[in-house]
Order: structure tokens, then C-alpha cells, then sequence
């Protein structure tokens, strides 16, 4: 392998209707490869139904130091929280 090959972060969705999980890292030298790659190290016994691979140095995250500055304004609107809203007796599953 070479060291030039860029950094893939492999995403697996396991059954249909589920959301893609991160699953890992690899290296591979292009897209293709990548899924090929994520298909044999993180789907070896059939746990997938779909890949994602995104290159990782387009993967723009936040800062989980600055957590409070980025996600307090949502503080502020509990009208957005469930538990400010009376729900009836039948409704269980939230």
C-alpha cells in the first residue's frame, strides 16, 4: 500500500430504513477501491446493505471545545423539546 493513498472514512448502513453508521477508516487509492475494501473489512459477514466512503479530507467537523458557544442558541427554544407539549395517554413511543 502506499503511503500517498488518501485517508477513507467508511460509512455502513446495515438494514434498509436504518441511517448509515461510521464504521471505520481505511486507506484506499481511489473511490472505488475504498468501497471495495469497506465491503471486505467491515461487511465480512453480511451486516451491510449499503457503503458510504467519503474522503476524509472533505469531512469538515466542529470544534467539540466550542460545543456550548456552537449549540447554545438552541437552549432557548424549549417549544422545540417534547417534553413541552402534553402528549395523550395512547401515544407511548416517544
Amino acid at each position: 500500500m502506499s503511503k500517498d493513498w488518501p485517508l477513507w472514512e467508511v460509512f455502513i448502513r446495515s438494514k434498509n430504513g436504518l441511517s448509515h453508521k461510521h464504521a471505520g477508516s481505511l486507506h484506499a487509492a481511489d473511490a472505488e477501491m475504498a468501497i471495495e475494501n469497506a465491503r471486505d473489512v467491515y461487511t465480512r459477514r453480511n451486516e451491510g446493505v449499503s457503503i458510504w466512503v467519503v474522503e476524509s479530507s472533505h469531512i469538515t467537523a466542529s470544534n467539540p471545545e466550542e460545543a456550548e458557544s456552537l449549540f447554545d442558541p438552541a437552549k432557548d427554544k424549549v417549544y422545540r423539546h417534547p417534553t413541552f407539549y402534553d402528549l395523550p395517554d395512547e401515544v407511548t413511543h416517544i
